[in-house]
């Protein structure tokens, strides 16, 4: 099946962190080319910062914000309020990149003619272009699902991996702050969602003290504002190594991604900043000792502990250089 070129579009995507965004890049950019201006909104959640991510994105239009977490489209009325939010909009499509029933539902209401989405359990009530998900397919990987969808309605994907763009504004705010650190520069990704994702601080800095003995770069430590006293922990570690690099952590989003563009390289736990650089293009050394490696991007390498081991602690500072140094 085809669906003809449409009117102004509506995606959700609920999931809530960056790297969640990230994966759907490739997806959004395809359901933009199917509409009459090339552009989308989108309905997303904080968490995922997908206004600051997507700043510089020609295909999004505009981001509403989904407050489950808040109240504000929580339960019943919460269910209304999120109607009333998208009939404002006055959307001809909407597609739902998840298979809850609660965002069919609410389009519906909102009174959006044509409902796209996983059609997964009661969901598919509330669809009405007849595409569904394969049962082997409605309880895969969040990349799966999507590209089985866009492939059941015959629409290219013509991007093979997440390709994000930077703003100039804050390519602009990273020069000015930064360019007196030479060039090469490599990041180090330090946060973590979950305690069994983080390398931890001591060995870090005992990277970055590596990294400046073996190569003449500039090393930069990134994160969010969670990460502040893990980052100062490493600074000051490093300092006493007698080394330095370049703080960069609780960065407005947007200049995270004009920075990471500049790097050389990227280590870092399995993160939303990681896949972030992926889709800079920046080669990922990504370290999975407590997940599972993620596979959908050529530039991201996985490094697993030699042990086999589900241990972050199993990786070693030497195996890390070393892997390192293979890329170039």
């Amino acid at each position: 099946m085809k669906l003809a070129l449409s009117g102004r579009t509506l995606i959700v995507q609920p999931l809530p962190g960056i790297g969640d965004m990230v994966w759907h890049l490739p997806h959004i950019h395809a359901i933009a080319a199917t509409t009459a201006e090339g552009r989308v909104d989108l309905l997303a959640k904080p968490r995922s910062q997908a206004d600051r991510l997507l700043r510089a994105d020609p295909c999004v239009e505009r981001v509403l914000w989904l407050e489950r977490e808040s109240g504000r489209h929580a339960g019943l009325r919460g269910l209304w309020r999120l109607a009333s939010l998208l009939h404002q909009g006055r959307y001809q499509r909407v597609w739902i990149l998840h298979g809850s029933t609660r965002y069919a539902l609410a389009s519906r209401l909102a009174g959006i003619p044509e409902r796209v989405g996983y059609g997964v359990g009661l969901q598919a009530r509330l669809l009405n272009v007849p595409v569904r998900l394969p049962p082997d397919r409605r309880h895969a990987h969040p990349i799966v699902r999507a590209d089985t969808l866009l492939e059941l309605l015959d629409i290219p994907r013509n991007e093979p991996e997440p390709r994000l763009a930077t703003a100039a504004d804050a390519e602009q705010a990273v020069a000015e702050r930064f360019d007196a650190w030479p060039a090469p520069w490599t990041a180090l990704g330090i946060g973590s969602s979950e305690p069994w994702k983080q390398w931890g601080a001591a060995r870090f800095a005992e990277l970055a003290l590596a990294l400046e003995r073996h190569r003449s770069s500039s090393t930069f430590i990134v994160g969010g504002p969670a990460e502040r006293s893990l980052a100062d922990e490493m600074l000051s570690r490093i300092r006493a190594g007698g080394g330095r690099a370049a703080d960069a952590v609780a960065l407005p989003l947007e200049q995270t991604a004009a920075l990471l563009a500049r790097c050389r390289g990227y280590i870092g736990n399995d993160t939303g900043v990681l896949n972030m650089a992926a889709a800079l293009g920046v080669p990922v050394i990504g370290l999975f000792g407590g997940s599972q490696p993620l596979w959908h991007s050529r530039f991201i390498h996985p490094l697993l502990p030699l042990s086999g081991q589900r241990d972050m602690a199993a990786i070693t500072v030497p195996q890390v250089l070393e892997a390192f140094m293979r890329l170039g």
